[in-house]
């Protein structure tokens, strides 16, 4: 049986349709002080939990979900993080920091018997869990959200260490040439970014990444590519957070139309990594 979290309940449609699952009914009672509570119509045996966990409050609800089903009498449960929240948090760079990734993995592992984790910021967060973990790359699905008549394609990954982010939704969409960005941090908050010399003259570039945020980064590149007459560009993620006015940057920078998967539902929403899913259940 499969549960939803809050912020996947497209996904959880989307992926009982496809797998043929029944999806359980959950309710949230909100109160006064700020705490809610959840309930789940659950039975059987294997619980299927599929949960993003964008917010600190997402996050809460799903450690709610996975006790209410194990008390509902679950004896399996597998835990689906669409978009695992605080796992860009991989790294500890000054004394009385914490490694956030590790902490929120090791709260989620302790009501879970086994964890799947859609293209997480880096592999290594699957050590921290405490149950079995694996990764599911969906970066090839991103390939269906294009035009099938790009010209002259170009692939471009953020930076080198994300080419084969590009490389596979070139493969998958079955031409084209890759590339990334080159980037030089200025500080802690600034990047200065340009994309390659590649000529992209009257070329569609497609600048595909696992998680776009604020775009910053990604408006500054499409800003270059409009500049050197790339003829038409457009931005595919995993994930697509979109926070305040990214969207506004981008299509300001010359931004022609951005595409993205059902990890994070919103409006530019164009595939479901369900089919995928389902193979591993």
């Amino acid at each position: 049986m499969i549960i939803s979290g809050s912020a996947s309940t497209l996904l959880a449609d989307s992926l009982s349709s496809h797998s043929g699952m029944p999806l359980a009914k959950t309710t949230r009672q909100e109160f006064p002080d700020g705490e809610f509570l959840v309930q789940v119509n659950f039975k059987g045996e294997d619980g299927i939990i599929i949960a993003a966990t964008r917010s600190a409050s997402d996050h809460i609800e799903l450690l709610q979900l996975q006790d209410a089903v194990r008390e509902a009498g679950a004896t399996n449960i597998t835990t689906i993080l669409p978009y695992m929240g605080y796992a860009r948090q991989d790294t500890i760079f000054e004394e009385g920091q914490p490694l956030s990734a590790r902490a929120m993995a090791k709260s989620i592992g302790t009501g879970t018997d086994k964890i799947i984790i859609v293209n997480p910021h880096k592999d290594t967060v699957c050590n921290h869990f405490g149950v079995p973990a694996i990764t599911l790359d969906v970066s090839s699905v991103l390939a269906e959200t294009l035009p099938n008549d790009l010209d002259n394609p170009l692939f471009l990954a953020p930076d080198s260490g994300a080419i084969h982010l590009a490389e596979s939704v070139r493969n998958a969409y079955g031409e084209g040439d890759t590339d990334y960005f080159e980037k030089k941090r200025i500080s802690s908050t600034e990047v200065d970014v340009s994309p390659s010399s590649v000529d992209v003259t009257e070329r569609d570039v497609i600048c595909v990444d696992d998680i776009v945020s604020t775009g910053t980064t990604t408006s500054k590149a499409a800003s270059i590519l409009r500049d050197r007459n790339a003829k038409k560009i457009f931005v595919t993620c995993i994930h697509a957070l979109l926070i305040n006015d990214a969207r506004k940057m981008l299509f300001n920078s010359g931004v022609d139309a951005i595409y993205t998967t059902d990890t994070i539902a919103t409006p530019e929403t164009k595939i479901s990594i369900a089919p995928l899913l389902t193979k591993l259940l």
